[in-house]
């Protein structure tokens, strides 16, 4: 793989990954309910999704990708069920300043994580990305080395791209410091974890 089609590859997953959608507005959510930590673990569990999906590429994913059909929709409408009861949770929640916490935990780390790397193992829109990409990058097969450099280049991305919406989100949240705006941020950050669950279970 050469440097020029490197950066194509970085260019466009970076438009797919910064484009507005389910992911970036949960993160966004959930970094204004709960904090950056919370965020953040989302993130992480979308982008462990991500190169999962980019393992199952290597190894021969339209194949895959038929035979694990019925398991991709169960984890995708799993993970959007949860977004909407979270968001919902959250929504009637009773708001709570994070100088008010007694133990100072941020709550829903490991569901946030699981909940990011089930969508994005459900996700219909990965295989398709990689399926209409890949042969362009590298061919109709992927070496292990191959696998490595794209998985660099993904998570050098992500980086950049989830910090980003944890960092705005995180500022804005620093202002939220009466309990009738924590409401409000709370109620906004609901209905967009809904709205999120929403557009996965109408994503094709």
């Amino acid at each position: 793989m050469d440097p020029t089609t490197l950066l194509a590859f970085a260019a466009a997953f970076l438009v797919f990954a910064a484009s507005p959608g389910p992911d970036n507005m949960t993160i966004v959510a959930r970094t204004l309910s709960h904090g950056p930590a919370a965020g953040l673990a989302y993130g992480v569990g979308m982008v462990a999704g991500i190169l999962a999906v980019l393992v199952l590429a290597a190894g021969g994913l339209s194949v895959l990708a038929q035979e694990m059909g019925a398991v991709m929709t169960v984890l995708r409408y799993a993970g959007a069920a949860y977004l909407v009861w979270a968001g919902l949770r959250l929504w009637t929640a009773e708001p709570v300043l994070p100088a008010d916490r007694a133990d100072g935990r941020r709550p829903g780390l490991a569901a946030g994580f699981v909940t990011g790397l089930a969508l994005n193992l459900g996700n219909p829109k990965m295989p398709l990305f990689y399926l209409a990409l890949l042969p362009n990058v590298v061919g109709a097969a992927l070496a292990p080395a191959q696998v490595a450099i794209l998985a660099g280049i993904i998570l050098a991305v992500e980086a950049l791209v989830i910090s980003g919406h944890v960092l705005l989100a995180g500022r804005l949240r620093r202002v939220l410091r009466t309990r009738a705006a924590l409401r409000r941020a709370n109620r906004v950050a609901g209905g967009v974890m809904v709205g999120a669950g929403l557009a996965v279970v109408a994503a094709r």
